[in-house]
């Protein structure tokens, strides 16, 4: 399973990047927002960083709209992947830029029919949130399975599932029980995955050993 970064900080993503478990961003409109950055400068600067998937989405909401941001977007750099949202229009620009071989996610997936209809429209990615369905008391993991499912069931369809809305370690671990092929989180998740009170407690116990021994290894 892959792990894209949810996130627009060029430094988090320059610093996290180093641990080598970075395999893809992906940003959206309120997190440029959030960043107060300049939006095609920080694609390019994020593009600089990460070789892999980098999703930027489009804002208009008519296909030719889409279609042109979708072009000046893709002129970045060459792992650009056009973020569309999961609207009629959208399923249409989705459509429309498969066939041009320009890689898609379509985002705001909530049901498995959506999903189902972005991989017949030749979507690359297709990202279920599930913590916003959690939000309003239904079971955003079950919406993966449901789609994983699906796609299983029909060899044609290639999308890959993007989990997205992670809000908790145990999203990303019963993403990759399910399969998902993505999960794309924020920063302090990421790094919550390597935490255990046990481990913390062991390392300290073996260094107080190790300090009792008067040695060194360099």
């Amino acid at each position: 399973m892959e792990f894209f970064l949810d996130t627009a900080e060029v430094k988090v993503i320059k610093k996290l990047s180093e641990t080598g478990l970075v395999d893809g961003i992906t940003t959206n409109p309120s997190l440029i927002a959030r960043s107060g950055k300049d939006f095609l400068k920080t694609l390019k600067e994020i593009s600089k960083i990460i070789k892999g998937p980098i999703s930027a989405e489009v804002t208009a909401l008519d296909t030719k709209g889409m279609v042109q941001e979708a072009k000046k977007l893709s002129q970045i750099s060459k792992n650009i992947v056009i973020k569309l949202p999961l609207t009629e229009e959208g399923l249409k620009t989705c459509k429309f830029l498969s066939k041009k071989k320009i890689k898609t996610n379509v985002t705001l997936c909530f049901s498995a029919a959506q999903a189902l209809l972005a991989a017949k429209c030749g979507a690359t990615y297709i990202s279920p949130f599930v913590g916003r369905l959690d939000d309003i008391g239904e079971n955003g993991m079950s919406l993966i399975q449901d789609i994983k499912s699906i796609y299983m069931n029909y060899s044609n369809l290639k999308t890959k599932i993007l989990v997205a809305s992670v809000r908790t370690t145990e999203h990303v671990i019963q993403s990759a029980i399910i399969g998902a092929d993505v999960v794309t989180l924020p920063p302090a998740t990421l790094k919550e995955l390597s935490k255990h009170p046990l481990t913390d407690k062991g390392l300290d116990a073996f260094l107080k050993d190790w300090k009792k021994t008067k040695q060194k290894i360099v």
